[in-house]
């Protein structure tokens, strides 16, 4: 029973790919929003401040933006159907694993909080192919303040 349920585990894991998020990071997810019979995209740009159930079959992210004054939050399995892509947009550095007190805070309480890490581009070879390389983006350890 014990392998089954690794196995399905890994092949519901298997059917999306997704950037290497942390808390802390700013992402934008593209949920699709049926009205009618039309589908749509909807964009959703925020703070992860919780990232729960890590090894399970169906883990939950919690993202967090302030529109107009006021808080909101969505918390979506990150392997549900209604998620179509989940881009990165920013890379911060926090110190703690669930960000719960920034719902406390302000906007610019958090700026200060909540460093940015600058990213640097590393080439990576393709196979075969020498000459020709793909950017990818890794996390360096200058803290941009």
């Amino acid at each position: 029973m014990h392998q089954e349920l690794i196995a399905f585990n890994k092949v519901i894991r298997d059917t999306k790919q997704f950037p290497d998020i942390h808390v802390g990071d700013v992402v934008k997810i593209f949920r699709k929003i049926k009205e009618g019979s039309k589908e749509r995209l909807q964009a959703f740009q925020g703070t992860v401040i919780a990232l729960r159930g890590g090894q399970s079959s169906s883990p939950t992210i919690t993202v967090r933006k302030v529109s107009f004054g006021v808080g909101v939050e969505l918390v979506l399995p990150l392997y549900s159907p209604q998620i179509d892509r989940i881009e990165f947009v920013k890379r911060t550095r926090a110190r703690r694993a669930k960000l719960y007190f920034v719902r406390d805070k302000s906007v610019k309480v958090l700026s200060k909080k909540l460093k940015e890490v600058k990213l640097k581009s590393i080439v990576i070879p393709v196979e075969g192919k020498e000459e020709k390389g793909e950017t990818v983006e890794a996390v360096s350890d200058v803290v941009v303040e």
